[in-house]
């Protein structure tokens, strides 16, 4: 994989993806943000555990917060319009913080790409507001002439979350 120049269209493209992407999912728009994958996507976030520098992993190989396709997501999507969402009743603020984003070009035409995301999220009006970091690794493919998101891993920052559920995309 190459790097790829800040002021390349390629990072120009992935960048703006990344941005307006978030966007949308600030804006709850659900259905738009499906439509920024492709048919193909793989959505996952493997559970971090801690271990010594020598261990050679810090991730469990079988085990995941979530690891989803393009039909589990408009499920959950779905579900978001029902009475039994109730763990999105009310609804969460929230405020996706995309940065550090490096561009990569990958075999077949695909764009890799590596960015840092802060989310904060609140809910109803007692409750503290979540903050979540992590790093996301995405693999981003040309359908039509525009970008899609075709993979996502999200690698949190803690071994032990501390918001009360994960019914956002991150």
């Amino acid at each position: 994989m190459t790097l790829v120049r800040y002021s390349d269209p390629d990072h120009l493209d992935v960048h703006q993806f990344l941005v307006e992407e978030a966007a949308l999912l600030d804006r709850q728009d659900h259905a738009g943000w499906l439509d920024l994958l492709t048919d193909d996507i793989r959505y996952l976030m493997p559970v971090r555990v801690a271990t010594a520098r020598g261990a050679g992993f810090d991730t469990l190989p079988d085990m995941g917060h979530f690891d989803e396709d393009l039909y589990s997501l408009r499920k959950r999507v779905d579900r978001f319009a029902t009475d039994h969402a109730w763990t999105e009743d009310p609804p969460s603020r929230t405020r996706h913080f995309v940065t550090n984003v490096r561009t990569f070009r990958a075999a077949g035409g695909e764009l890799r790409a590596e960015s840092s995301l802060l989310l904060f999220r609140s809910r109803g009006d007692n409750r503290e507001a979540d903050l979540l970091s992590a790093g996301r690794e995405d693999v981003l493919r040309r359908v039509d002439g525009a970008l899609r998101l075709a993979r996502r891993r999200v690698l949190v920052d803690e071994t032990v979350l501390r918001t009360q559920n994960l019914a956002i995309f991150l």
